[in-house]
């Protein structure tokens, strides 16, 4: 038992670390933890650590920090279709002045879930999820387009979601 809580601390310890850019260095155990939830975000840590080769108690406290830093979340994905929100849309958005700001009055709204802010033909994508497309409407045409530095923007309605997973692992 002592040899696993000193290989626990030391793989801790190793796995505390930041890299260059700031972010948190991740070790293989913990980028295999995140693989092994990404699988199941309700795999027991008993089984999870049988799969790493660590204690339970040591995936517990591996997972906590995971969350802590905000390397990720366990969270439930629903089918927006089965929840009531029968549509949705991507939609691309140029911007005049700071896109941070826009970005972040983006991410405000309770129907936005996705914002990136990107180089190219837009300055910012977003993801919407409404209830119809009255709903659509009012969320383009009155906020989204109401925002002070909002230059213009282009819907993408889905039709068909053909494909949603957050299933990449860590590659």
């Amino acid at each position: 038992m002592h040899s696993e809580a000193v290989a626990s601390r030391s793989a801790e310890q190793r796995d505390s670390r930041e890299s260059k850019n700031g972010t948190p260095h991740l070790d293989a155990v913990s980028l295999a933890i995140i693989e092994q939830l990404q699988e199941d975000g309700r795999r027991p840590y008993a089984a999870i650590g049988k799969a790493v080769g660590l204690s339970e108690a040591a995936v517990r406290q591996r997972v906590q920090k995971l969350l802590d830093q905000g390397v990720m979340q366990i969270v439930a994905v629903t089918d927006p279709l089965t929840v009531g929100f029968r549509r949705q849309a991507m939609v691309g958005i140029n911007v005049e002045g700071d896109v941070e700001e826009i970005a972040e009055a983006l991410s405000d709204m309770a129907e936005v879930e996705y914002v990136v802010m990107t180089a190219g033909s837009f300055d910012i994508l977003a993801e919407i999820v409404c209830e119809d497309d009255d709903h659509l409407l009012d969320v383009i045409n009155k906020r989204m387009r109401a925002l002070p530095g909002v230059r213009s923007t282009e819907s993408f309605v889905y039709l068909k979601l053909k494909k949603q997973t957050y299933m990449w692992g860590t590659r």
